[in-house]
């Protein structure tokens, strides 16, 4: 295969087809500024919006030869393996370039994983034999190429183009271009630039999402890289805690239930103290540091203490984990609101206090539901839920120990145990969980039969 990166700015590129396929790979031609045309009976509902918008120029019917004409490449993208080789052997006519998705046979060429960090591009390819090796090399390439890479390259070009207009003779100019690019010069570099930033003593309050470290933001990762000393929570997983340098100091401040753990006193005191010493200080926490994560209560002590913070907000449990099984937080016509609530309180031994009353067309989230689901129950009847409603117990959500299971509120008090950190979505919109992922959980629980009851149904028939 001949490596490249083409410059497909105002040329014309043709898709065929207009699905959820071909939908990932117009982005990719948009995003390199081609002037894309898109054939097919049917479009999903981005490329209409594209249509409407006059980003891409979408015939409504079948492909013909024609619309091969000026076109500089060609992705067929249809769910038709004999449309993709058609198109293919008429742009074999036109010596127009191809690529039959998922059919090597019928390609040119062949899209790569790529990491793309600004004008920093890496493609990786294994010539068709195996995606899932160039995606596992793309994520292990990311880690070690972060967000820093965008803006040092951008430096470099800054410099580049400035030596350009120098009286400088080539040679010279040459190995000082290659100085500015090694190793040492980025390790300098982020030094002095993590120097300036310890010398405002600026905490970080850093949300690691739910579990998935492909969650974590972009900034967050930035951050964590150029910490001096992180205080996590019990919760992050072990792959967010690879992305942070050996040479960091890594303290646990994670707190369990039934287990000693340290308190948020100390929590404070150790965030003021490393920050009066002029380091980068992370305060990593599980999901979003605003939601239920005590970083309302360490924000202020900063604020106290004169401590500049910053607040990069994550990807809190309740999304994470209704995300994972589909099911969606609100539905025009099932549930208009979301109720956020913890089962735990700082005063109390007992469930923390809820609204007096639930809406029928309310989703509930209970953050912390505590060990006796029993407990739970209860209060949800009392506060006008009927027995009969769904609930979705979801423990470790977005991560490889993730496990489900599906109830309804009349039956809380009887379901298996599953392991913390878990939450409980309430709310008829756990009829849309996705029956092909829950049923993996089946053999593992053994469900009764009254499942069959709340058991997920299609869209139509829910609405």
């Amino acid at each position: 295969m001949f490596a490249m990166f083409l410059k497909l700015e105002k040329r014309r590129v043709l898709v065929v087809g207009a699905g959820a396929v071909a939908e990932g790979k117009i982005r990719g031609q948009l995003d390199a500024g081609a002037s894309v045309q898109v054939v097919g009976p049917k479009a999903a509902w981005q490329i209409q919006k594209w249509a409407w918008e006059g980003v891409v120029d979408w015939k409504p019917r079948t492909f013909v030869p024609s619309d091969l004409d000026t076109v500089t490449l060609v992705i067929a993208a249809t769910s038709s393996r004999e449309v993709n080789s058609r198109v293919f052997t008429e742009a074999q006519t036109r010596k127009v370039l191809c690529n039959a998705v998922d059919d090597p046979g019928n390609c040119d060429f062949y899209y790569p994983a790529v990491v793309n960090r600004g004008d920093l591009q890496i493609a990786i390819s294994t010539n068709g034999r195996s995606p899932a090796l160039a995606q596992r090399l793309r994520r292990e390439l990311e880690e070690q190429f972060g967000p820093e890479y965008e803006e040092w390259v951008a430096e470099l070009g800054e410099t580049r183009e400035q030596l350009a207009t120098k009286k400088i003779p080539l040679e010279p100019r040459k190995q000082l271009l290659h100085a500015l690019a090694s190793q040492d010069a980025f390790a300098n570099r982020n030094k002095a630039h993590g120097e300036q930033l310890m010398a405002t003593g600026t905490v970080f309050l850093v949300g690691a999402g739910p579990g998935d470290p492909e969650l974590l933001t972009l900034k967050a990762a930035k951050v964590l890289r150029a910490a001096d000393v992180v205080l996590h929570d019990e919760l992050v997983g072990a792959d967010i805690l690879r992305l942070i340098l050996p040479t960091v100091k890594l303290i646990n401040v994670g707190k369990r239930c039934a287990m000693k753990s340290m308190p948020q006193e100390d929590i404070n005191r150790l965030l003021v103290d490393y920050a009066k010493l002029g380091l980068q200080v992370v305060r990593l926490k599980g999901g979003d540091p605003f939601i239920f994560g005590r970083g309302g209560e360490e924000l202020e002590t900063l604020r106290q203490a004169g401590i500049q913070v910053e607040v990069i907000p994550g990807i809190t449990a309740a999304l994470g984990a209704a995300a994972g099984i589909q099911v969606p937080l609100t539905h025009r016509e099932l549930s208009s609101t979301l109720i956020l609530v913890t089962g735990s309180s700082k005063h109390s031994e007992h469930i923390a206090n809820w609204p007096d009353r639930l809406p029928s067309n309310a989703t509930i989230v209970v953050y912390m539901p505590g060990h006796d689901l029993g407990a739970l129950q209860p209060r949800l009847l009392n506060a006008g839920l009927a027995p009969e409603t769904p609930c979705a117990i979801i423990s470790s959500a977005t991560s490889d120990a993730e496990q489900v299971h599906i109830t309804t509120v009349g039956h809380l008090h009887s379901s298996p145990h599953l392991s913390a950190p878990r939450l409980v979505v309430i709310g008829e919109v756990v009829r849309f969980a996705d029956p092909n992922r829950l049923r993996q959980q089946f053999n593992e629980f053994n469900f009764s039969p009254r499942y069959a009851e709340v058991s997920p149904n299609t869209r139509e028939s829910a609405e």
